[in-house]
């Protein structure tokens, strides 16, 4: 499904250059190779804008590296830990939000036009509430700002604006966000050649190894298809990679390592299919667009934006969970026209997505503000009180 959203009257993505302030989520550096989705999007969005012009500061960890300026405001030394005792993982997020302090402390004395939070923090919310911001929502709702918005906590400013990454995403925040809009991540078609070096029989996986990413049950749809796997990147959760993954190594299954974005164009592009198994609501799954525009196909489980992304040109959904539907998917994918797969991706370019975004941040600087867009089909904003919205999965 591919959503666009026309330009309101009297705003357009033109004008002169702004002061741009992008908070970036401090775990990891913006830098390749990278951790996550997050990370690619921050380092894209900021280079991009930086590129037409725009004065950009980037607020991040040691380590980053951007065509916009860069101020470091947590050290490289720190290494983000999951699963330490309370009282650690307490004085790990007491750092993390000291170092977000003062960025948000050099953003209140910058003289900025406006704001892009992509911090996941709560602070933003209440520390800024009189600066222009635009708040992109990478993830499903979470607990800290949705209980500090419920229990009247924070209230949210007239100042501030809400994105989200897809349609399914967007359905869990809309009780509790005002004019929530849905902009779909993008990427430079440029950065991800197609695949010259295709290996038959055998599936190619990118991502966190991590629990909810569902390695396991690629490894085990590959297998009952008759394919190789081979996956990539970095083992963010040892204990699940020890117990879950380890015992499923053997011949035809093999671990590439983390790569940097050049190796993982290479990587993406050298598979006959690309498989993407989230076992959670998946917000956006930009690995899977990168296959794509490598002229990989893909093959999805049917959770989270993995139907929103993947039209019968690009792969194929699979009609159920398991790894049986799994490999169904991977069969019926992997014989699609490697050209139109690749024309597919280009739906969602950087140069889109930017273009959005500037018509919101430049609408923040308006007194009018930004006139309510319409949504696109299949995304129904909940009535008040509603746990969630109807929307498709397929």
């Amino acid at each position: 499904m591919s959503l666009e959203f026309p330009l309101p009257q009297g705003h357009t993505a033109g004008g002169g250059p702004l002061r741009i302030a992008v908070l970036s989520h401090l775990h990891h550096p913006i830098a390749s190779p990278f951790l996550g989705g997050l990370e690619m999007h921050t380092s894209l969005m900021a280079d991009e804008l930086a590129a037409r012009g725009h004065d950009v500061t980037l607020f991040a960890k040691v380590g980053s590296v951007s065509a916009a300026r860069v101020v470091d405001v947590l050290p490289a030394a720190f290494e983000f830990r999951r699963g330490m005792p309370d009282d650690a993982m307490q004085a790990q997020q007491g750092t993390l939000d000291r170092a977000l302090g003062l960025a948000l402390d050099a953003v209140r004395d910058g003289s900025f036009d406006v704001v892009v939070n992509n911090s996941l923090s709560l602070q933003p919310y209440l520390k800024l509430a009189d600066h222009p911001t635009l708040t992109i929502l990478h993830t499903p709702p979470l607990p800290w700002i949705v209980d500090a918005v419920e229990q009247g906590r924070t209230a949210i400013s007239p100042l501030h604006r809400f994105v989200s990454v897809s349609a399914r995403n967007a359905t869990g925040w809309a009780p509790h966000l005002p004019d929530l809009h849905v902009i779909h991540n993008g990427i430079r078609l440029s950065d991800w050649p197609a695949g010259t070096s295709r290996r038959p029989g055998t599936a190619v996986w990118a991502g966190r190894v991590t629990p909810e990413k569902g390695l396991h049950i690629a490894i085990d749809a590959a297998r009952k298809a008759g394919m190789d796997l081979h996956f990539a990147g970095p083992v963010s959760d040892g204990k699940y990679f020890d117990r879950v993954i380890a015992p499923r190594l053997g011949p035809g299954v093999r671990h590439a390592g983390h790569l940097d974005h050049r190796e993982l164009a290479a990587f993406l592009g050298s598979g006959e299919v690309f498989i993407a198994s989230p076992v959670w609501s998946e917000p956006f799954g930009l690995t899977a667009l990168e296959a794509m525009a490598c002229g990989t196909p893909v093959a999805a489980l049917p959770l989270g934006a993995m139907p929103e992304i993947i039209d019968a040109d690009a792969g194929r959904v699979a009609a159920g969970l398991g790894a049986d539907e799994l490999a169904d998917a991977m069969t019926a994918a992997r014989g699609l026209d490697r050209s139109r797969v690749r024309r597919s991706a280009a739906r969602f370019s950087a140069g889109a997505m930017v273009d959005s975004y500037e018509v919101h941040l430049r609408s923040l600087l308006q007194p009018e503000g930004l006139p309510s867009l319409a949504q696109p089909a299949g995304f129904s904003r909940p009535q008040s009180g509603s746990a969630e919205a109807a929307l498709p999965l397929s």
